[in-house]
């Protein structure tokens, strides 16, 4: 069975950093284009960055520009999220939603705090 498994997460201070990793695992295909979303309590679902198998960078919401970095491994079947600067407003479960063999798989997410 095909899934996506998001890791990394946990409590952070304002100002600190984490680094998140959404990693294909199963019977895998090539991981292709991969959008990191966030979801905190009591609102939408936003995309915060997205990324293409060649690791063209396609998108950043504008509220993580110049602190979040996305990236990718593809021999590991594995795309990051590295998290610097945090905010209070950061506070969210990330889930990632890959590409595999033309079929849309979504993570079910990791949490991630931030204490002011």
């Amino acid at each position: 069975q095909v899934q996506l498994v998001e890791s990394g997460g946990g409590l952070v201070q304002a100002g600190g950093s984490l680094r998140l990793s959404c990693a294909a695992s199963g019977r895998t295909f090539s991981l292709g284009t991969v959008n990191w979303f966030r979801q905190a309590p009591g609102k939408e679902r936003e995309s915060v960055a997205a990324i293409l198998r060649s690791g063209v960078i396609t998108y950043y919401a504008d509220s993580v520009k110049g602190r979040f970095t996305i990236s990718r491994d593809n021999a590991k079947n594995t795309v990051y999220l590295q998290m610097d600067s945090l905010k209070p407003e950061d506070t969210a479960v990330y889930l990632c939603n890959g590409v595999m063999s033309g079929m849309h798989y979504w993570g079910k997410g990791t949490l991630v705090t931030v204490s002011s």
